[in-house]
C-alpha cells in the first residue's frame, strides 16, 4: 500500500513536470532548464519535509550536553545527508518486492529480522542489509507488515508469523530484531503479546519507546499510540524499571530529526547508545550503526 500510494504520487508528479516542461519548451524554453530542474523539482518537497522535521524536533528537543553541540558544517552535513536519506528510500520502498529477497535456504544459528518503521516498508533495508551481509553476517531477513495505520499489536502478530516462518527456514531456535523507529516497538509488542522464548536480543535504531510529539501530526492508530502520555505507550512501559524479557540496545541520535524529545528513545534497562549529528532516517546510512549491530551479534552466544 505504502509503496503504490508513493508510486502513485511520484508518477502524477513526473507526468505534471513533463506537460509543464512540453509546453513551456513549445514557447521557446530552453531544453537544458528542465533537464536540470528535474532533481530540483525531485528534492524540493524532501528539503521542506525535512526542515520541517527539523524544526519541530528542535523546537521539543531534548537538552543537548556542550560535547554534543554541533558547528555551522556540522548541522549542514546533519540536515544535508538526512535529506538525501530520505531521498534515496523513495526509489526504494517503491521497488523494495524487486530489491528484497530472503537469503538463500541454509541453516543458521542466528538469523536477523530487520523490522521497518511507519509508512515505509522493508526497501529502507537495503544499503543497510547489504552492509551487514558484505561484513559477513549471514541469515539477514526482512519482515514487512500492514496496512500503514492499524494498531502496533496487529502488526506484533504479523512479526509473530514471520518470525516462525524465519525459525522454520534457518533451523534456528531464536532471531535477533533489529527494529528501527516503530519498528523497535511493533517488537516490543511482540515480547509482550507472545513472550521471549524466540528472541534472542532487540536492537532498537531511533525507537521513540516514549513517544515523539511529531506523531501528532500524522493520523492513524500506530501513529496515536507514538504519542506521548498514550495509554498503550504507558502501559507497554509499565514495567520499564523491571529487567527487560530479552537483552535490548537502543541506538538513538541527540539530533533525531523525528524523534522528539530525543531522548524518548532512551529506555531503563537497555544498554543506551546515544550518537550525535545524525538523523532519524540517515541512521540506516551510518556505518557506525551498522558496525555497532554487526559487534553486538558477533559478541552474542549462540542459542542453545
Amino acid at each position: 500500500m505504502t509503496a503504490f500510494l508513493l508510486f502513485a504520487l511520484l508518477v502524477a508528479g513526473s507526468v505534471g513536470y513533463i506537460s509543464w516542461a512540453k509546453h513551456a519548451i513549445a514557447q521557446g524554453a530552453p531544453l537544458w532548464w528542465f533537464v536540470v530542474g528535474a532533481p530540483v523539482a525531485y528534492l524540493a518537497p524532501v528539503v521542506l519535509l525535512v526542515a520541517l522535521w527539523f524544526l519541530l524536533s528542535w523546537i521539543w528537543r531534548t537538552p543537548r550536553p556542550p560535547a554534543a553541540r554541533l558547528d555551522a558544517a556540522g548541522c549542514v552535513r546533519l540536515f544535508v545527508t538526512e535529506a538525501l536519506a530520505v531521498a534515496a528510500s523513495w526509489p526504494l520502498i517503491i521497488a523494495h518486492r524487486l530489491l528484497i529477497r530472503d537469503p538463500a535456504l541454509a541453516p543458521c544459528v542466528r538469523p536477523l529480522i530487520l523490522v521497518h518503521g511507519v509508512l515505509v516498508n522493508d526497501g529502507v533495508w537495503f544499503g543497510f542489509r547489504r552492509r551487514l551481509v558484505r561484513a559477513g553476517v549471514s541469515g539477514v531477513y526482512t519482515v514487512n507488515y500492514g496496512p500503514p495505520y492499524a494498531d502496533i499489536e496487529h502488526y506484533a502478530g504479523q512479526l509473530a508469523g514471520r518470525i516462525d516462518a524465519v525459525c522454520a527456514a534457518t533451523g534456528a531456535q531464536r532471531v535477533v530484531l533489529v527494529g528501527h523507529s516503530m519498528g523497535g516497538l511493533v517488537s516490543r509488542a511482540y515480547l509482550r503479546c507472545f513472550g521471549p522464548a524466540r528472541v534472542e536480543r532487540l536492537i532498537t535504531i531511533g525507537t521513540p519507546h516514549h513517544g515523539s510529539v511529531l506523531a501528532w501530526s500524522y493520523p492513524g492508530r500506530c501513529l496515536a499510540q507514538m504519542r506521548p502520555g498514550n495509554t498503550w505507550l504507558a502501559d507497554l512501559n509499565r514495567d520499564e524499571s523491571r529487567p527487560p524479557p530479552v537483552p535490548i540496545l537502543s541506538i538513538w541520535s541527540r539530533h533525531d530529526s523525528m524523534v522528539a524529545p530525543q531522548a524518548s528513545s532512551e529506555l531503563t534497562g537497555a544498554e543506551n547508545v546515544p550518537l550525535v549529528g545524525i538523523g532519524h532516517n540517515a541512521l540506516l546510512g551510518s556505518n557506525h550503526v551498522v558496525e555497532c549491530v554487526r559487534l553486538l551479534i558477533a559478541d552474542s552466544p549462540a542459542s542453545p
